[in-house]
């Protein structure tokens, strides 16, 4: 397997990752990937040669390895980084769809014109896209755990295995190659494995917090909003209230008792002396 043309598929992930996703493909290039190539891959590479039984009888060793092995570790783990780090190419994928849909929004309405302003950015079907493929990884992750812990009822290899079956004669003892290399590194790998489970939940987590932040916030900026429109509009018609009431309480306001008495006791006489006092022209400088 190629697996520069691999890492080369995932660095594009890389930067439409969050700080946890970044630090989940940094653990599995270097705690997982370069240990499986350089390392795991050696000490698997004899695995059958190595599986002695102590008996000549043709086939039972072959018999044997393969009840106790069905599926060997380095493949299982191989199985594994495929599966755990297809879900990532989801996200590039989508990107490229928008790339796609971006392009061909601005031949049909012009350059200066955007459908998105930025299409690796979380939002939208893209964190929905984001989020499910960090629910598969965990899965994948979970899976292959339990198979493997199924596959050899626990992930502790022991050195020596009882094997009776067919064409075997008796109940004979077979021997495992490397037995405690290979009970380090399987630990390791496992080990690698529940790391990179924990943090995709993390990264769940933030994200789905992050989220609820956001629309949190956009709440509170709606009801601040809301809030300040009510008062301007109570300000307003206070304002008006206040000017009216005055003019409609001077309206409405009956005439008092002494203008009414001061009114009726004054002689009619007296308002026709005044209206001719002031119609008379003055005389005095004659």
């Amino acid at each position: 397997m190629d697996w520069k043309t691999f890492q080369a598929l995932l660095s594009g992930v890389n930067k439409y990752s969050t700080a946890f996703g970044r630090v989940w493909l940094s653990v599995v290039f270097v705690f997982r990937v370069m240990v499986y190539v350089v390392a795991a891959e050696r000490v698997w590479g004899d695995e059958q040669r190595d599986f002695d039984c102590n008996t000549k009888q043709p086939g039972c060793a072959n018999v044997c390895y393969d009840h106790f092995f069905p599926i060997s570790h380095i493949r299982l783990w191989a199985l594994q980084l495929i599966f755990v780090t297809c879900p990532s190419f989801m996200v590039v994928m989508h990107v490229a769809y928008r790339d796609d849909r971006e392009r061909k929004y601005k031949a049909k309405h012009g350059d200066n014109n955007k459908l998105y302003n930025n299409t690796g950015k979380k939002h939208g079907g893209l964190w929905w896209t984001y989020l499910i493929s960090l629910f598969v990884k965990t899965g994948i992750e979970v899976a292959f755990l339990y198979i493997l812990h199924h596959i050899y009822d626990s992930f502790y290899l022991p050195r020596l295995v009882k094997c009776g079956v067919s064409p075997c004669p008796n109940l004979v003892d077979c021997y495992i190659g490397h037995p405690t290399e290979k009970k380090v590194f399987s630990y390791f790998m496992v080990g690698a494995s529940g790391l990179c489970i924990v943090l995709n939940i993390c990264e769940i987590i933030y994200l789905v917090s992050k989220r609820i932040a956001r629309i949190a916030n956009k709440l509170n900026r709606h009801k601040r909003k809301m809030a300040v429109r009510q008062n301007d509009y109570n300000e307003e018609a206070f304002d008006n209230s206040v000017d009216t009431m005055p003019t409609l309480r001077l309206k409405e306001q009956p005439p008092s008792f002494r203008s009414a008495v001061k009114s009726s006791q004054r002689p009619p006489g007296l308002k026709l002396e005044e209206k001719i006092r002031a119609s008379a022209p003055n005389l005095s400088f004659l």
